[in-house]
């Protein structure tokens, strides 16, 4: 049957159905297409194989959906977000089981993932109630000059496979906690935490309309790309995914002057200093590289080691890799999962292949893994001797590979580190006070993590500069960005 494989304390998640207007909907031709487990190969679901039309439908539930909805109040607004929170932290495990079945990330990671994504609609229902205006000194006297924040209005969210439940509420949360209704577009991969997250808003008390979800297949994507950033309802568009896709959707959204959020491609620089504590900065890379199996935007992606402790370093990294457990994010130990799909390790492997034939030595893994399940495993790599001839180091590995490059001063490991086109996360690690605020300003990035290797919080502003994207999730910035702000003058006052 169909969704048999997954086992859930509460059924009623396992939502197979795209939801559009508060009614859960199969494709208009009842096409499907099917969500696979990264780590077996094996079906679990299928779901509708939605496209164009549908996502139209959407757009105009939402459009429909925004008048009652930016009425409410503030307060109702921040009610309905908490509820919501409350729902997922209370259901964190199905979450989680079904973040890891569709996604591959180890359990322990999914569980944090939905406690971090459940983060974000706490805090933007607290934020609904700070929509602050102003109130601005007049010219003259007869008058009143204010500045009041507005939703923007129908939002189109396009969200990836690597963080199912979190992409959608950096970004659906402070759309709802702003008065916008949405329509959400997930990763062909991972539709069934979007599904299982909006079964619990609607139980949260999100009315109909307000949140939409469109399954669609890979082959669709790029007809509902086009609705959603050429129809004239929706007022803003925001993308977190690959930079070449965002640069389409950045585009196809000018005809109609939309307001882009676009959190793209990363090749993210770790810099390791001579006076660094060497292991606080393995710790920290082994959490920044291999979260996730190496597949996040801010996973490390270059790691900067100064000569004098690089053989130290690289030592100490190889022996902590070559013992992470992996395997089916469900049991019990493993630290490393699969690759989404086979793709993803032929890349990886490529990347490694070509280091190799250019001179990188491999001290740990490198090599996919032949699993008797058909899974999508690549080794924990550690290698040495990486040079900027190489592809990995200009463009994003996505995998569990850990290349270190070897630099003699600071401004060359700033030189390297700026190197790129992209420019969203970067790590460093030293002890040396001035060369800590010297680095941290001169590091081209959005992001920047000074002795520390975890950074994303629903406090600060997250987001990226360059070709890394435009605008920022996460604190009250992140509710800005739903925003438009309006200026009234009250005249005739005298």
């Amino acid at each position: 049957a169909n969704g048999a494989r997954i086992s859930l304390s509460d059924p009623a998640l396992l939502r197979a159905t795209g939801y559009i207007n508060g009614a859960w909907t199969s494709a208009k031709d009842e096409s499907e297409f099917a969500v696979t487990d990264p780590a077996t190969g094996e079906h679990l679901i299928s779901v509708p194989a939605m496209g164009a039309a549908e996502t139209a439908d959407a757009i105009e539930a939402a459009s429909a959906a925004l008048l009652g909805w930016k009425g409410r109040s503030c307060k109702d607004r921040s009610s309905v977000l908490k509820n919501w929170a409350g729902l997922m932290l209370e259901h964190q495990e199905d979450l989680a089981t079904l973040i890891t079945l569709e996604c591959g990330k180890p359990l322990t990671e999914a569980r944090g993932e939905v406690a971090y994504a459940a983060s974000f609609v706490e805090f933007y229902g607290e934020e609904a109630k700070r929509m602050y205006g102003q109130v601005l000194p007049a010219p003259l006297n007869d008058r009143k000059l204010l500045a009041v924040k507005e939703p923007i209005g129908v939002c189109a969210l396009i969200t990836p496979w690597n963080f199912p439940a979190a992409m959608i509420t950096r970004k659906a949360a402070p759309a709802l906690a702003a008065g916008c209704t949405t329509v959400i577009k997930p990763a062909e991969d991972t539709p069934l935490t979007a599904l299982a997250m909006a079964e619990l808003a609607e139980r949260a008390g999100v009315p109909a309309g307000v949140m939409n979800v469109v399954t669609a297949p890979k082959e669709h994507a790029i007809q509902v790309g086009l609705e959603l950033s050429t129809n004239p309802i929706v007022k803003k568009l925001s993308f977190t995914g690959s930079t070449p896709v965002g640069k389409l959707l950045m585009k196809q959204a000018a005809g109609t002057v939309k307001k882009v959020s676009l959190e793209l491609g990363g090749n993210a620089p770790f810099l390791v200093f001579e006076d660094a504590d060497l292991d606080a900065a393995v710790q920290g890379l082994l959490a920044s590289k291999f979260r996730n199996t190496g597949q996040t935007c801010v996973c490390t992606n270059r790691v900067y080691v100064q000569s004098k402790v690089y053989r130290e370093f690289s030592t100490k990294l190889a022996d902590k890799v070559k013992h992470m457990k992996v395997g089916h994010g469900l049991e019990e130990g493993v630290v490393q999962g699969p690759l989404i799909n086979s793709a993803a390790v032929q890349k990886v492997q490529a990347h490694v292949e070509d280091a190799v034939s250019k001179g990188a030595t491999v001290m740990t893994g490198g090599n996919a893994i032949r699993h008797d399940s058909g899974g999508s495993f690549f080794e924990p790599t550690v290698m040495t001797g990486a040079t900027e001839s190489m592809d990995l180091a200009s463009l994003e590995t996505f995998g569990p590979v850990a290349a270190l490059f070897e630099f003699e001063t600071e401004a060359q490991a700033v030189e390297a580190a700026n190197n790129t086109e992209f420019g969203l996360a970067s790590y460093f690690y030293t002890k040396d006070l001035a060369r800590a605020w010297r680095v941290a300003e001169a590091l081209e990035y959005g992001m920047v993590g000074v002795n520390e290797g975890i950074i994303s919080t629903e406090l600060a502003p997250f987001g990226g500069v360059k070709e890394s994207g435009i605008g920022r999730e996460g604190a009250a910035h992140g509710l800005d960005d739903y925003c438009e702000t309006k200026y009234i003058c009250m005249g005739g006052l005298n």
